[in-house]
């Protein structure tokens, strides 16, 4: 990577964590201590500024030239049979490896409950059919046989999978029901982030407000598109972030995530033909979180 003119001054550690690479700032601390990262052919200190013109050259530890190891975990399993899995994800989880990631993720987790689903999906994503940030909760569902994943994979590609989410914006949000419509792609400079661009991706995100308190207010999104970060970001573009987001609001005391739970989630099923449904109570550190805030004032 070259950097840039406006890049110019800007710390190693820092420019790796917003860059198209999407690291966290420790697997950046990890890969920078051991000797994976170098400006112009040398080895520098994370804290070393960078001038416009020199290249980063960044070797990144390949997820996918391993099998994925089995790795037993604490799963919260909503429904299972012979085709498919519906789980409740918990925060902090990562879904699948990633750069800088190889293990500790839900896929690792689910290998060792599911071994069959070794045999399709890709490398590193035994299964796996969609996907949630790390710090968001609630369902997912899960292939465990190839049609499975076959037939799940279309009904995703073709819009017909059903999801809800519970999120808690910050502020009041004026209109009981809308729909947020904006093009989404990469942030021009941080390469992180996701953000609203003309040149995007079309993204819609109908939302209808649940319960407002004095300085939040709690909406149910159902997602039409599924883009990376797309109710964040799309909060965030009408002023009204996600509470605790530390990507595209602020983090908050009492929060140590997005408030955002994937509460509802329907599809037809890819063995009986049937439409199913499954729902997700809020996880208890959100729902502390609500019982903390008050009404708001009556004017």
């Amino acid at each position: 990577m070259e950097l840039k003119p406006a890049e110019d001054g800007e710390r190693l550690d820092r420019f790796l964590a917003e860059s198209s690479l999407r690291l966290s700032r420790s697997q950046v601390q990890r890969l920078i201590a051991e000797g994976r990262v170098t400006v112009d052919g040398r080895q520098l200190r994370p804290s070393h500024r960078l001038m416009a013109g020199q290249v980063v050259a960044v070797s990144l530890p390949d997820p996918t030239s391993d099998r994925l190891v089995p790795q037993p975990m604490q799963l919260v399993i909503v429904h299972e049979d012979a085709d498919v899995v519906v789980v409740d994800k918990p925060p902090g989880v990562t879904v699948h490896p990633a750069a800088g990631q190889t293990d500790g993720t839900l896929a690792n987790g689910l290998l060792a409950r599911y071994p069959e689903m070794e045999e399709f999906g890709g490398p590193g994503r035994s299964g796996i059919v969609h996907r949630l940030d790390k710090g968001t909760s609630g369902l997912m569902v899960v292939a465990r046989n190839e049609a499975s994943h076959v037939d799940l994979t279309a009904q995703f590609r073709e819009r017909l999978v059903a999801k809800r989410y519970q999120a808690l914006v910050v502020g009041k949000v004026a209109d009981d029901e809308a729909v947020i419509e904006a093009a989404l792609g990469r942030h021009p400079r941080r390469r992180q982030r996701m953000a609203a661009v003309s040149r995007g991706r079309p993204a819609s995100t109908p939302y209808r407000v649940l319960e407002r308190y004095r300085g939040y207010t709690l909406v149910e999104a159902s997602p039409r598109t599924g883009r990376t970060h797309q109710i964040r970001v799309h909060f965030a573009a009408i002023s009204h972030p996600l509470a605790g987001d530390p990507t595209y609001g602020r983090r908050q005391p009492g929060l140590t995530r997005q408030f955002l739970h994937a509460a509802f989630l329907a599809f037809r099923h890819p063995g009986s033909g049937d439409s199913v449904e499954f729902h997700s109570e809020l996880p208890p550190d959100l729902r502390r979180f609500l019982y903390g805030l008050e009404p708001p004032r009556q004017s």
